[in-house]
């Protein structure tokens, strides 16, 4: 790992970069596939996906039958350990139910707020150098839990063209309508534009690696709402001499793990301890079955010393992290001035791992820095607010004038005599 002390805050933004590519590295690639799926459909979603999947797909439709077979081969233990986590996350989700907001703003002048669901939903679930079944549950429980009609999942077949049979199970547990086995930008251009097969949705969420972020991003030019752009998997971890160096390095390697373009930082105001940290990596890493990703992704994490907890909280709201490990003597200094991040975990027994499958909290993040702007999703990621508003005689009479007033210093002589008519109308005048 890279270490690093005392940055000065002019070098910032050049230490905490991201090892992505940008949109414009990879548009023009994405937006041949996607002119390709928009003009050719199916033919095209199969060409892609023997491309880059390595297999020959007839129909990319998961059967019922399939779904049995899959529910089959799931052992029972990971079936219950699923359903915990289903049984959490629908607890947490379902405690962000808002109630309808209604209000007389004025006498006679009544408004009120209601959230509808978003009808139609596509899921990506990645499922290349790992089969993220957990995605599923963050996002399946909260569309039904909204009340989503059509639940459209796309993940990448693996070369036999099956789908792992957690990813089934999942979907099914969490009544998903529609299965696909297809990947990558053909799945997210095929719910962009619909295909003979594949529906179109309003709305696409799910991360992905950094094509699939970029697609979800051109995706919005056609009319398709996003979740946000959540690409490659990252992690910060504020520490000092009060936390675990082995439970640290754990949570680094964890999401070092998801791939190799993700990140992991630690920012401590203890030199001793980063030392700690980095030879617990060194040896960790020796024991993980996927360690030549999790390398790699070491290779662009950073471990960063400064000297004050007043620098470090700046730092860490200047980067905005997707994930965020607290492990701090002080925890409230830090916690009172976080601003930027995706979901926050706090002290020495709160693995990031928890938030990722079973205790409950959404871990489809905003990445990138979007943590600045985007919240993770939540039960409100699946819904819109629709606002509603009656008004009566004494009610237009009330405001009738504020809005003429209104409309004609805009120049709006239409909307002005909109309300002008219904003045009239109320005083016997034609």
């Amino acid at each position: 790992m890279n270490k690093i002390y005392n940055p000065l805050k002019k070098d910032w933004s050049s230490i905490l970069k991201r090892p992505t590519q940008t949109v414009a590295d990879i548009e023009e690639m994405v937006d041949a596939i996607f002119l390709e799926v928009k003009n050719n459909g199916d033919n095209a979603i199969n060409a892609y996906t023997e491309k880059f999947d390595g297999v020959l797909m007839k129909n990319s439709s998961v059967t019922q039958e399939e779904i049995e077979e899959a529910a089959n081969q799931v052992p029972k233990e990971l079936k219950l350990a699923i359903q915990q986590a289903k049984r959490n996350i629908e607890k947490f989700h379902s405690a962000q139910r808002t109630a309808k907001v209604s209000v007389e703003t004025s006498e006679g002048v009544h408004c009120w707020q209601e959230k509808r669901p978003i009808q139609k939903v596509g899921l990506y679930i990645p499922g290349g150098t790992a089969p993220l079944f957990s995605t599923i549950l963050m996002l399946a429980v909260p569309a039904n839990l909204a009340g989503c009609k059509e639940i459209v999942l796309c993940s990448p077949p693996n070369k036999e063209g099956k789908l792992h049979p957690a990813i089934l199970y999942t979907a099914n547990l969490c009544g998903v309508t529609n299965i696909f086995k297809v990947g990558g930008v053909q799945a997210i251009a095929g719910m962009t534009f619909g295909t003979e097969t594949i529906p179109q949705v309003y709305k696409i969420f799910g991360p992905g690696n950094q094509f699939v972020t970029v697609a979800k991003q051109i995706a919005t030019k056609y009319g398709i709402a996003i979740d946000m752009p959540a690409g490659p998997s990252e992690l910060l971890v504020m520490a000092d001499d009060s936390a675990n160096a082995s439970f640290v390095a754990s949570d680094l390697l964890s999401q070092a793990e998801h791939g190799a373009d993700s990140q992991v930082i630690l920012v401590s105001t203890s030199k001793k301890f980063i030392n700690e940290v980095e030879r617990e990596v060194e040896e960790q890493i020796k024991l993980l079955p996927r360690q030549e990703i999790a390398e790699k992704s070491i290779a662009n994490s950073k471990l960063i010393y400064v000297a004050d907890k007043e620098t470090a909280v700046a730092l860490i709201n200047e980067y905005g992290p997707e994930h965020y490990i607290l492990c701090v003597e002080d925890e409230s200094f830090f916690l009172d001035r976080t601003y930027n991040a995706g979901s926050v975990f706090i002290g020495n027994y709160t693995p990031e791992s928890a938030g990722d499958y079973a205790s409950g909290t959404n871990h489809t993040l905003p990445t990138n820095g979007f943590a600045k702007q985007y919240s993770g999703v939540n039960l409100d990621s699946f819904t819109k607010a629709i606002t509603f508003q009656k008004i009566s005689q004494e009610g237009i009479k009330g405001i009738g004038e504020t809005i003429e007033l209104m409309a004609e210093a805009e120049g709006l002589f239409a909307h002005k005599n909109a309300v002008t008519l219904r003045l009239k109308s109320l005083v016997g005048e034609r």
